[in-house]
C-alpha cells in the first residue's frame, strides 16, 4: 500500500541544485511526489521554500526515500525531537545511532533546535545531560551513560550551497580536471588564502614528501616563514625527506638541484631521522643549530604547530612522529575548529584522514599529478574539495609569486 509524508526544503535549494537532487532521488528509488508549496526567492540573496508531498510504494520505500532526502537537507514537516539513548558502555553504541555527515548539523530537543557542535563525518551526536547542547564525537569517545541521538527523527543538516561570498570559487566543489587553466586556478587559490587570514581564520596545510622531492620545499618553507601558511599536517615522511634535504641536499638519495643520484644517498634520509633522534626532537635540532632552514625550521622559529601522525611502514620514526593514530586524530581536531581553509598537496593517505575530520563549510583545495587522488578524496566524502591536477613542484612557486602579486596591488 502506498504510503506518504510531507518534507519541507528552505535555502537557495534552486540555484544550488539541492531541489532537483530531491525531485531526482525520488523519483530513482520507485516513489513519486506532488509539491505542495513552493516559494522561491526573487532575488540572488533571498532564499526559497518547497513542501513536497512523499509517496512510496510501502513503508519500507517511504522509510528509505525520507532517509536518503534527509542527506539533501530535506525534513519531515511532523519533526518531532530525538530519540535518545543511554550508551551501554564505553565504545558502545546503541543500535541505529544517528551517523552524522561533515554538514552543518541541528537537533531538536524540547522544541528548539540546537547547534551540533564539533560536527566531523561519520561520527555519533552525543547530548549533554542537561539537553541543552550536543556535538559530534567519535566512537572511540563515547562513555557509558552517555546521551546519543538515534535514527533521523529531529535532525536537520544544512548541505553546502552555491556561494555567495567567494565568487572566485563559486560552485567549483566536487569538480576534477587537468584542463582548468591553472595559473588562473592558483591565483584564486591565493586570493583565498589572503581572504581566510582577513577573516580571522587559519590555513592548513596538509602535505607530502613530493613537495621536496620536486624541489618545491625552499617555496613551501617560504610560505611558513611569511604567514600564509599556519598549520602543517603530515606524516614522517614529508618532515624527514625535509630535513634530508636541507642536511644534505638530497631526497630519496638524489640530488635535487641537479636530478642526480648521489652515492650511496639512498641512506641520507636514515642520517637524518639519525640526527634528529641525536638532538632529541625536531625543536631541539634547531635550537641546537642541528638544522638551520625548510619547512620544519620555519615551523619551529614561526612558532607553527604541526602533527605528524605515523603509518605502519615508516622509517625511524622522528621522535616527533605521533605512532597512535587515535592520538594523532585527537591532536588534529584540537586545530580543526580555527581553520578556514586546507591546501591538500601531493598525500592521498594523509588527505582523506583530515578530509574526514572536516566541516563542509572549510575551502579544501586538493593538489596531486594523479586525477585519481582527488577523485578518491571526494568518494570518502570531502565533497567540498576543490581538485587542482597538477606537479607540486609547478603549484608552490607559481602560488607564492601570486601571493606577492596580490600583496603588493
Amino acid at each position: 500500500m502506498r504510503e506518504s509524508r510531507e518534507i519541507e526544503l528552505d535555502g537557495h535549494i534552486i540555484d544550488s541544485g539541492i531541489m532537483e537532487h530531491v525531485l531526482d532521488s525520488i523519483l530513482d528509488m520507485g516513489g513519486d511526489f506532488e509539491i505542495l508549496e513552493f516559494t522561491v526567492g526573487k532575488r540572488k540573496t533571498d532564499t526559497s521554500y518547497a513542501r513536497v508531498l512523499v509517496i512510496g510504494t510501502d513503508g519500507e520505500n517511504l522509510d528509505s526515500i525520507i532517509s536518503t532526502l534527509h542527506r539533501h537537507g530535506a525534513r519531515l514537516v511532523d519533526s518531532e525531537d530525538v530519540t535518545l539513548v543511554q550508551a551501554e558502555g564505553n565504545r558502545i553504541v546503541p543500535k541505529g545511532f544517528y551517523s552524522t555527515t561533515n554538514y552543518p548539523t541541528q537537533v531538536r530537543i524540547g522544541d528548539e533546535w540546537i547547534h551540533v557542535d564539533n560536527i566531523e563525518m561519520d561520527c555519533l551526536i552525543m547530548v549533554s545531560p542537561d539537553k541543552r547542547s550536543a556535538r559530534a564525537i567519535p566512537m572511540s569517545k563515547l562513555e557509558k551513560g552517555d546521551l546519543v541521538v538515534v535514527g533521523e527523527r529531529g535532525v536537520k543538516i544544512k548541505p553546502p550551497e552555491r556561494s555567495r561570498s567567494h565568487e572566485v570559487f563559486e560552485f567549483m566543489g566536487g569538480v576534477v580536471s587537468s584542463e582548468r587553466p591553472t595559473e588562473t586556478t592558483i591565483k584564486k587559490i591565493a586570493r583565498e588564502i589572503i581572504d581566510t587570514h582577513k577573516r580571522g581564520l587559519k590555513v592548513a596545510l596538509v602535505g607530502g614528501p613530493a613537495i621536496i622531492h620536486t624541489g618545491a620545499g625552499e617555496a613551501c618553507a617560504t610560505m611558513f616563514r611569511e604567514g600564509y601558511i599556519d598549520i602543517l599536517f603530515g606524516g614522517n615522511a614529508i618532515a624527514t625527506h625535509d630535513i634530508e634535504y636541507n642536511l644534505f641536499g638530497t631526497s630519496l638519495g638524489m640530488n635535487i638541484q641537479t636530478g642526480e643520484l648521489v652515492s650511496a644517498g639512498h641512506k641520507n634520509h636514515l642520517y637524518a631521522i639519525s640526527e634528529i633522534m641525536r638532538a632529541g626532537s625536531i625543536k631541539k635540532a634547531v635550537e641546537t643549530g642541528v638544522l638551520k632552514s625548510g619547512i620544519m625550521y620555519e615551523c619551529v622559529k614561526n612558532n607553527v604547530p604541526y602533527v605528524l601522525a605515523g603509518s605502519i611502514r615508516d622509517d625511524g620514526p622522528l621522535p616527533d612522529v605521533i605512532t597512535d593514530s587515535m592520538v594523532a586524530q585527537d591532536e588534529m581536531r584540537k586545530y580543526v575548529p580555527e581553520i578556514g581553509m586546507v591546501l591538500m598537496i601531493a598525500t592521498m593517505l594523509h588527505s582523506i584522514a583530515v578530509g574526514n575530520c572536516l566541516p563542509s563549510y572549510v575551502m579544501t583545495v586538493c593538489v596531486d599529478i594523479n586525477p585519481s587522488t582527488l577523485t578518491k578524496l571526494m568518494d570518502r566524502g570531502t565533497s567540498q574539495a576543490i581538485g587542482v591536477v597538477s606537479d607540486a613542484g609547478a603549484f608552490f612557486p607559481m602560488l607564492l609569486s601570486q601571493l606577492h602579486q596580490l600583496q603588493d596591488e
